[in-house]
């Protein structure tokens, strides 16, 4: 038979339990939340970061290095970029 003691004039339950369990938990839950937080960010995957662009000018001067565009286009087209 089972004898809920407390019930009937047992041990007083202190005021703070019915406080600081609640807490507990919410406690428990936030840090659970930061470390599965702090486990993606360290082993999950990184972002590449991009090489910075490349200016239009570059674009061009690579192009006629490469022999794509002859001196004629190449200044034409220097010319036209300096007024934008």
């Amino acid at each position: 038979m089972m004898h809920w003691w407390w019930w009937n004039g047992g041990p007083p339950v202190p005021w703070f339990g019915m406080i600081l369990a609640p807490l507990m938990m919410i406690a428990f839950v936030v840090i659970v939340i930061l470390i599965v937080a702090y486990l993606l960010r360290a082993f999950g995957p990184r972002s590449r970061t991009s090489a910075p662009e490349k200016s239009p000018l570059d674009i061009l001067k690579e192009r006629f290095a490469r022999g794509e565009i002859d001196r004629v286009e190449y200044e034409d087209r220097k010319r036209l970029l300096s007024t934008l």
